[in-house]
């Protein structure tokens, strides 16, 4: 029988998320990076099987790092949780969950699991990107909502304040989503020689196709290979955030991380700086082709 596990965080000593130049909205262009964090609670840390390495081989690794310069340069406003992703994804709906995981799952809820949750990568992450189990036992989902009101909730109630703002100000709002993708999963799908950045716009669904054609050209003259919705179209923010009727568009971007780093080690490659740049470049670009659009 597999044992209960218990524990509970002390959030008021964590830093959940920084933003930067949103004080006054420059550009109605909001980057959004969900799955950077590499803050895990103590008392996580403490509960768990994995080490932190391990652990840390699930987030989108230096994301932030490499749009620092459109941040800090191109002044492009930008919410960043601090948070792993293994101790909760806000890129997930709230309903993947998977009940398995819990001793005290309310017995009146049956849950709607969505593939993510049965794959253990939900809003809360059954396993670690190699596919070891992150729980010796169960845990609780008393413990759980808790997560989701403190860190979840907070990360989407600031960044719809700011899509709203956006709109306020300019008329629209475009949320581009930031992450990365293990070099591995392009391989396997790409029929060409490689895949460098994805966009994922739910198939053409999330915002005006000028945009994307915009941002893939801007990545393809700098010679990088673009594919669209391939291997990902989109995930909760860009499906969430994507109201046209209110003028709040979405884009995803992926970045192939072995065109930046090594992905075994954790390590910055010797191309980082140059892709950092590039990948800033077509941000800041796409910021002010939005204030004509």
């Amino acid at each position: 029988m597999s044992k209960n596990i218990d524990f509970k965080i002390d959030y008021s000593k964590l830093n959940l998320m920084d933003e930067y130049n949103t004080d006054e909205l420059n550009y109605p262009l909001i980057l959004s990076v969900p799955h950077c964090g590499t803050i895990f609670p103590e008392e996580f840390l403490k509960a768990v099987q994995p080490d932190v390495m391990t652990l840390r081989k699930n987030e989108d690794i230096f994301v932030k790092d490499i749009i620092e310069p459109a941040i800090k340069d191109g002044k492009i406003p930008a919410l960043c949780l601090n948070i792993s992703r293994v101790f909760i994804d806000v890129n997930r709906a709230k309903v993947e969950l998977d009940p398995n995981m819990f001793y005290d799952y309310p017995k009146d809820d049956l849950g709607l699991n969505q593939q993510r949750s049965r794959y253990g990568l939900g809003i809360i992450h059954k396993v670690t990107a190699d596919s070891q189990p992150i729980y010796a036992g169960l845990i609780s989902y008393k413990e759980v909502s808790e997560r989701i009101k403190k860190v979840y909730d907070e990360y989407h109630k600031r960044l719809k304040k700011l899509t709203e703002r956006a709109i306020e100000k300019f008329g629209f709002c475009l949320v581009l989503d930031c992450h990365s993708m293990p070099s591995k999963i392009c391989s396997i799908i790409s029929e060409s020689p490689r895949i460098d950045i994805c966009l994922g716009n739910l198939f053409e669904q999330s915002c005006p196709n000028k945009i994307s054609f915009f941002v893939e050209n801007e990545f393809s003259k700098r010679e990088y290979y673009v594919s669209k919705n391939r291997p990902y179209s989109g995930a909760y923010i860009t499906f969430n955030y994507c109201e046209p009727r209110k003028q709040s568009y979405t884009l995803q971007l992926e970045i192939n991380r072995e065109i930046y780093a090594d992905e075994e080690h954790l390590t910055k490659s010797d191309n980082f700086t140059r892709v950092s740049y590039d990948i800033s470049k077509v941000i800041t670009n796409l910021a002010n082709f939005l204030l004509d659009f």
